[in-house]
């Protein structure tokens, strides 16, 4: 008697469904919107020899404290130097240290937040503790005690610095859905073939968890602009690392407030849309991940491919026309009215 061997169901291949599934939350306008902005500010950054008019750092002595005109679009420093300029390359430093910081910090959320989900005993328990123990940190005061101990901090060491404090919000939200998936039938399945640890983590659950962790990278990135912002205008990070945060804070000590409004207020809008451009996105997200945003949001888009308002109170319904009844000519033989009454 020979013995039948079952093989293992095949996988799906992806259809282009699937494949459009995966865009769903930059299907609305808010997603859309903040993308575009995001890539201005993207190609600002790279192109900057390009879009900047002047050197950032080039002096003219004929035009201190100018305001916006033709030769110079945002107006000048107390020094002359060319505040869009100033703009344009202090794009760079924001979105080095806001990228690079996303990056570390979800890394790091990553391995411990889903090794916690999984894993039980004291190693969960150990690991939930030290992401307790990095979410009560201040994360202020302690950038300003690492950056202030050297002379001249690197880009890199402040994204790694922003990193480290803000990595456990990401990794206790991971922690929490990795728990309630390691009980999923698919996950119990590839543990019960003798898949690796690795694998079950790598190949079953980050699929299901990329929503999560890009909102994570998202929510990063914003505060680690924050954070760049926060410390160049106090003054921690020095003037040679040029961004948004530096240009206020040389307003700021040359009496710009608030006369000279040409010299801080274009920071402070590119700081502000920059940061809308990211929350923005992560509204797109956040309705990707939310069932019930997602439903309400195409429920929305389909009522407003129907000329109807999805905010107004009360639904609009619209009369279907009914045709009359037709009317028929009576037969010769059909007795009449009168005929009838008698």
């Amino acid at each position: 008697m020979t013995a039948t061997v079952t093989s293992p169901t095949s996988v799906e291949a992806p259809t282009p469904a699937h494949r459009a599934s995966a865009f769903a939350m930059f299907r609305n306008g808010k997603s859309v919107t903040g993308l575009c902005i995001l890539a201005v500010f993207t190609l600002m950054a790279v192109f900057a020899p390009l879009v900047a008019p002047f050197d950032p750092l080039a002096k003219d002595f004929q035009a201190l404290r100018q305001a916006p005109s033709t030769t110079h679009w945002l107006g000048t420093t107390h020094m002359g130097e060319d505040v869009f300029s100033q703009i344009v390359y202090g794009t760079r430093g924001v979105l080095i240290v806001g990228f690079a910081a996303g990056i570390i910090a979800t890394v790091i959320a990553i391995a411990i937040g889903v090794t916690a989900g999984y894993v039980s005993g004291w190693k969960s328990e150990s690991l939930s503790a030290l992401t307790n123990v990095f979410l009560v940190i201040p994360g202020l005061p302690l950038m300003i005690i690492i950056t202030s101990q050297q002379d001249n901090p690197s880009l890199v060491l402040v994204a790694a610095v922003l990193a480290i404090t803000g990595w456990a919000w990401g990794g206790r939200v991971l922690r929490a859905q990795t728990m309630s998936l390691r009980n999923r039938d698919f996950v119990q399945a590839a543990r019960a073939n003798g898949e690796p640890l690795w694998r079950i983590i790598t190949v079953e659950m980050l699929p299901n968890l990329m929503a999560i962790i890009a909102s994570s990278f998202v929510g990063t990135v914003t505060a680690a602009i924050l954070g760049l912002t926060t410390l160049a205008f106090i003054g921690v990070i020095p003037i040679t690392n040029l961004n948004w945060g530096t240009i206020l804070f040389w307003a700021q000590q040359n009496g710009a407030f608030p006369n000279f409004w040409w010299w801080y207020v274009p920071a402070g809008l590119a700081i502000a849309l920059l940061g809308v451009a990211l929350s923005l996105i992560n509204f797109g997200i956040d309705e990707y991940v939310n069932p019930r945003l997602r439903s309400a949001g195409e429920r929305a888009r389909a009522l407003r491919k129907r000329g109807m308002r999805a905010t107004s109170a009360v639904t609009q319904v619209r009369a279907v026309p009914t045709a009359p009844p037709p009317v028929t000519a009576p037969a010769d033989d059909a007795p009449t009215t009168e005929e009838t009454r008698a």
